[in-house]
């Protein structure tokens, strides 16, 4: 090549590398901080925390809870002033295994499935909505076909999904399927249970049979996947007694279900007729026995609720039974069981621990339910609304409150799921 037309080819490489280099800023912006949440009433069980501190968030961890913290150093900085973070809700009892079975009929009317069916909902359509990272399905699935539920439904949702599987193989597949003692195997429900990680429980519900042999399976399940059973107890004519499930059958640290329901021939914690708390729930509560909300469609009253609070016997923990039933009816979501708690006078803070580290303790995940550094970022920001509200029953009584809770902004793993006001966008340009 000629060296005339080497030196100008060179000096034009040179020029243009040059050029390239002034386009690029002087100092690239390093950020500590992907996001920080700064100047909320942080709501912490785990920690006893209950006051006004800044949360920092990088990739998908809690790396920092402080006072003071610098907000130059975040990517995206959220104002939450006057608004309430806690962690991320664990909605204990609810049912996502939703397809397209139909269940059971009988005289031309459904019985309502959980199990591959219309009546399960889908996870991230309404969980977010509440500021509820983490659902727990309550039984929909059996051993035979959880693996279903878990390619499904487990596998590509954004709320994380955990289960109790039903002591009955089929699930909760409605009508005579869930009375049928010879699908409740308690040795392949724990080798399933011990499988996956999801599992966290075993489950037995709608059984209607005045026979104790599926809850003695369901304990045996429980047992050899060292994992809790939940009961949603059944409809014996007469009733199988309280006393026996609490005392007898269930170990501490399992989960009696819809504690403030009153249906059929159940037995129910509160006397009706006189408005007392039965002594056997006490003793089951001494005992270790743990009592979970699951409103549901049918399973909360408030003459069940109310005098059980008045005598100091609060929830363990607090959900839902969230399925396409009971979302439209006086249930609706968690905030709105959370709700219904602040105005039966239950304090917020406990409200909050309830729907957060409470349960993440009953199902034996205590890395979740918390804010701690290290932990994962599930996130929930709260309002407290104040003003005239009503929150109805299963039989439609109304309760009047003044204070209802609403979720603004709800993160999962560090990612944005729900934000009611845009909390997280950028103001219009002007």
């Amino acid at each position: 090549m000629n060296p005339i037309r080497l030196l100008l080819l060179v000096s034009v490489i040179y020029l243009s590398g040059a050029a390239g280099a002034q386009e690029a800023p002087a100092d690239s912006v390093h950020y500590e901080w992907d996001v920080l949440l700064t100047g909320g009433h942080v709501i912490d069980a785990r920690n006893g925390i209950n006051k006004v501190l800044d949360v920092a968030i990088v990739d998908s961890q809690i790396v920092a809870v402080a006072a003071g913290l610098d907000p130059m150093q975040a990517e995206r900085v959220v104002d939450a002033t006057g608004l309430y973070v806690t962690p991320g809700l664990i909605d204990l009892h609810a049912h996502v295994f939703w397809g397209t079975g139909e269940g059971y009929s009988r005289r031309g009317e459904s019985w309502w499935s959980y199990s591959d069916s219309y009546g399960g909902v889908r996870p991230d359509d309404h969980a977010p909505r509440a500021g509820v990272t983490t659902v727990v399905d309550a039984g929909s699935s059996g051993w035979r076909n959880f693996p279903t539920f878990y390619d499904r439904v487990i596998k590509g949702s954004r709320t994380r999904v955990l289960a109790f599987l039903n002591i009955v193989g089929a699930g909760m597949n409605g009508g005579p399927a869930e009375q049928d003692l010879t699908d409740m195997d308690g040795r392949l429900t724990g080798q399933m249970a011990s499988r996956f990680d999801a599992i966290v429980g075993v489950k037995l519900a709608h059984f209607r049979g005045p026979d104790w042999e599926p809850t003695r399976r369901a304990v045996a399940a429980g047992d050899a996947a060292e994992v809790p059973v939940m009961v949603d107890f059944g409809g014996s004519s007469p009733p199988l007694a309280l006393k026996q499930l609490f005392l007898k059958e269930l170990r501490p640290g399992d989960i009696f279900t819809h504690c403030y329901s009153a249906v059929g021939s159940r037995e129910s914690i509160v006397d009706l007729e006189t408005g007392e708390l039965r002594d056997v729930a006490t003793k089951a509560r001494k005992r270790g026995i743990l009592f979970d909300v699951g409103h549901g469609g049918g399973s909360f009253r408030f003459d069940v609720a109310i005098p059980a609070l008045q005598a100091g016997f609060v929830p363990n923990t607090i959900s839902t039974d969230l399925h396409i039933s009971s979302m439209n009816r006086g249930m609706k979501d968690q905030t709105n069981v959370m709700s219904k708690f602040l105005a039966m006078g239950m304090s917020w803070v406990d409200v909050v621990a309830a729907s957060t580290w409470a349960p993440a303790q009953a199902i034996q995940r205590e890395e979740l339910g918390h804010l701690s550094v290290g932990a994962v970022a599930d996130i929930a920001v709260f309002s407290l609304q104040e003003g005239d509200f009503g929150f109805v029953d299963v039989r439609r009584q109304r309760l009047e409150g003044n204070q209802k809770v609403v979720a603004e902004l709800t993160i999962r793993g560090g990612r944005v799921l729900w934000d009611l006001n845009g909390l997280t966008a950028e103001p219009i340009a002007e």
